[in-house]
């Protein structure tokens, strides 16, 4: 597999480029840049399979370099200091992106499932859904990317009735559409959620408060979606739950 790193720290760069020398095998022709202008040079120039890009950089942002490509034939990796906010975009956008400092284990994971993507061809997509993340981190047209066994699935947040964990996965339920099992735990997707309008009712059960039609408290308390779903409601947060509903 042929690896582009593109980051203008050079001890950075260095030590990084080390890191994957040491613990991916896979990787057999490694490549190196500075910036916006060094990388769009070397993905022309030794088209690579896999590229590890720095978010902020001398001459622009990882972002400028990729709005440069009218197409893209690989696997996309951020590398990024980035808050919190900005890395809850890269999570709704399902590009995978690694922290710096970089944890050896971290890395390998992530060259293993780019090495398992490497013929998909959804990057410029995930990329649109990144840049509106960024932008507007409360919009109401916010997309969150959803993978499953079959296909890769672009989804407006407000689309969600409620989320349900499924042993090691979440199922996702809609308005106006089938169910998609994702292989994440429902915990992966409470911190994205709640920003939103969400709610985690149950230990199984995150809702979206907007789609619920009914809050019965008979039988231990459930609620009944807009879709006629019914969700139960752990003991804990009954009380929180209608002092919720109240303030809406």
């Amino acid at each position: 597999m042929k690896v582009l790193v593109i980051d203008n720290e050079v001890n950075v760069r260095e030590s990084f480029v080390d890191l994957i020398l040491k613990n991916c095998p896979q990787v057999n022709e490694l490549f190196q840049a500075e910036g916006v202008r060094t990388g769009l040079e070397a993905i022309q120039k030794h088209q690579p399979d896999l590229v590890f890009l720095d978010v902020e950089m001398n001459d622009g942002t990882g972002m400028d370099l990729m709005s440069q490509l009218s197409k893209f034939d690989f696997q996309l990796i951020f590398i990024t200091a980035f808050n919190k906010y900005a890395v809850d975009a890269f999570k709704f956008s399902a590009i995978d992106f690694l922290l710096k400092p970089v944890n050896s284990e971290e890395l390998i994971r992530s060259v293993e499932r780019a090495q398992k993507n490497i013929r998909s061809k959804d990057l410029a997509q995930q990329l649109t859904i990144l840049q509106e993340s960024l932008q507007s981190i409360k919009s109401a047209e916010k997309k969150i990317v959803l993978n499953d066994s079959e296909s890769i699935h672009f989804i407006k947040v407000n689309e969600i009735i409620r989320c349900e964990a499924d042993g090691a996965y979440t199922k996702f339920v809609f308005s106006q559409r089938k169910e998609i099992l994702v292989s994440s735990t429902l915990k992966e997707y409470e911190e994205m959620l709640l920003p939103f309008g969400f709610s985690r009712v149950h230990n199984s059960h995150i809702i979206n408060l907007n789609k619920i039609i009914r809050f019965d408290r008979k039988d231990g308390g459930f609620l009944v979606m807009e879709n006629n779903d019914t969700v139960p409601i752990s003991k804990r947060k009954k009380d929180e739950l209608a002092h919720i509903i109240k303030q809406m």
